[in-house]
């Protein structure tokens, strides 16, 4: 099944899961999704990822805390295919002072917002996470 924005299909599933408080979910692999996933993994916000390259599925473990809660508080989807957001690097968000994040498609990939703004690189505001 084709999806319009499969940006918001992974924020949407993450969501849902975190809600049920699933162990793990799975979604289609794209290179876009799996570059997110990459940089959640990277910021702690997801325990680890699987690629099954013949399914062409990738399954994202939650990360929870002792009492059973999500790291993540929340996922926002900020650019959309009916309506893009860009930004300089000066005006990418800083999330709670620091402890959520944004992610960015720039130029050189697609990179967290903190990086973005070290590189001095801008481009389409995706998602935020906190």
């Amino acid at each position: 099944m084709a999806f319009s924005d499969p940006i918001a299909d992974l924020l949407t599933r993450i969501r849902n899961a975190k809600i049920a408080k699933n162990r793990y979910v799975d979604i289609d692999l794209t290179k876009l999704k799996l570059n997110i996933v990459k940089i959640l993994k990277q910021k702690g916000f997801v325990d680890q990822f699987l690629v099954d390259d013949e399914k062409r599925k990738l399954r994202i473990f939650l990360k929870y805390n002792i009492d059973r809660e999500s790291i993540i508080t929340g996922l926002r989807r900020i650019s959309s295919p009916g309506l893009r957001r860009y930004v300089g690097y000066q005006d990418i968000p800083r999330i709670m002072g620091g402890l959520g994040m944004a992610i960015v498609s720039t130029s050189q990939g697609v990179v967290d917002g903190e990086t973005a703004r070290k590189q001095k690189l801008g481009g389409e505001l995706l998602c935020l996470i906190w």
